[in-house]
């Protein structure tokens, strides 16, 4: 026979949260609420553009045009930010086998590795999308849907890949000052107290 689980918060059916939950975001110098609210913003502008396309639609027959450009966009906007906010709270992708396993310092060197070539690639991003920017000033590119300047959009990359470099230096510095990193022993815990 079995037992019901124990009463309180879960995180599935089964399993009940731990009654001493730290703190999901550390600080940081830039704060977190910037990747936060541009997250909000842009998810509601792309809910309100779709909205709006529908209804014209269902009445008229016939679609907003600029809404498929606006709405390309702000999903690739969405990815960025998302990917910044990823990144300053060391939420990327990566093989927990190896990045939680060994020594403490094993597991310090590997997130600051992890940290600057997460740098590198959006620093490299960053600057190859520069040239692409200038290429659309310079011979006056425009979107195949509306006709913009095609720069208006690609302008964004690089300024984006800039901050999530900038994320990614600072998770770098952070993991690199951290001291009980990753352990999951009950007396590391208690030293942080």
């Amino acid at each position: 026979m079995t037992t019901p689980p124990e009463s309180g918060p879960t995180l599935d059916a089964a399993s009940p949260l731990p009654p001493d939950i730290e703190a999901a975001d550390e600080p940081t110098k830039v704060p977190l609420a910037i990747e936060d609210w541009l997250t909000v913003i842009i998810m509601g502008a792309l809910a309100l553009i779709t909205f709006a396309n529908v209804i014209v639609r269902y009445f008229t027959d016939s679609s907003f045009a600029w809404t498929e450009e606006f709405s390309v966009f702000l999903m690739i906007m969405l990815a960025l930010v998302a990917g910044s906010a990823a990144v300053a709270r060391d939420r990327h992708i990566r093989i927990e086998y190896f990045s939680e396993s060994g020594s403490m310092a094993r597991r310090k060197r590997l997130a600051q590795f992890g940290a600057l070539m997460i740098a590198i690639l959006f620093t490299l991003i960053g600057a190859l999308s520069i040239r692409m920017v200038w290429d659309d000033f310079r011979f006056e590119e425009t979107t195949p849907g509306i006709g913009l300047p095609a720069w208006w959009y690609s302008i964004w990359l690089p300024i984006v890949s800039f901050a999530i470099a900038l994320r990614a230096v600072g998770l770098m510095i952070r993991r690199g000052r951290k001291t009980n990193y990753g352990s999951d022993t009950k007396e590391s815990k208690d030293d942080t107290k």
